[in-house]
C-alpha cells in the first residue's frame, strides 16, 4: 500500500503556528510530510524544499498555510507538481480567484482546515 503523503505550503519552525501544528498532526496520523517554505532548512526533523517543484516524488494533497496573495503564486507551481490532485486552502489562505485559479489548473480546491480534515484537533498540537 502506498504511504499517504502531504505538502504543508507555509510550514513554519514556530510551534504555535498552524503551518507547523499541520506537520505534527499529519506526521501523528501516518503521513510522510514535505514541508515547504522558502528560507527554512528543518522543520521539526524534516528536510524543507523551497518550493513544490523541488519535491522528488509525486504527492496528491497539498495544504497551504499562507496569504492568497502568495497563493496566487504557489498554485502555479502545485499545477505544474506531478501528481497533485487536491488542495486545502486552510482559514486565512482562501481567495475567490485563488480557488478559481485552482480549478482552472485541474485541482480540487478545498476550503476547510485541513489539520480537522485528517481527525486531528489543532488545539491538541
Amino acid at each position: 500500500m502506498d504511504q499517504k503523503k502531504i505538502i504543508i505550503v507555509g510550514a513554519s519552525k514556530d510551534r504555535n503556528k498552524f503551518g507547523n501544528k499541520a506537520v505534527r498532526a499529519y506526521l501523528d496520523k501516518g503521513y510522510q510530510v514535505y514541508p515547504v517554505h522558502p528560507t527554512e532548512k528543518e522543520i521539526e526533523g524534516l528536510e524543507v524544499y523551497r518550493s513544490v517543484l523541488e519535491i522528488p516524488e509525486p504527492v496528491s494533497l497539498v495544504s497551504f498555510y499562507l496569504p492568497p496573495t502568495v497563493g496566487l503564486k504557489v498554485i502555479e507551481e502545485v499545477g505544474k507538481k506531478k501528481g497533485v490532485e487536491s488542495v486545502y486552502l486552510n482559514p486565512g489562505s482562501e481567495s475567490p480567484a485563488l480557488v478559481e485559479r485552482g480549478k482552472a489548473l485541474g485541482l480540487r480546491m478545498i476550503e476547510t482546515c485541513s489539520i480537522l480534515a485528517v481527525g486531528a484537533n489543532p488545539n491538541q498540537y
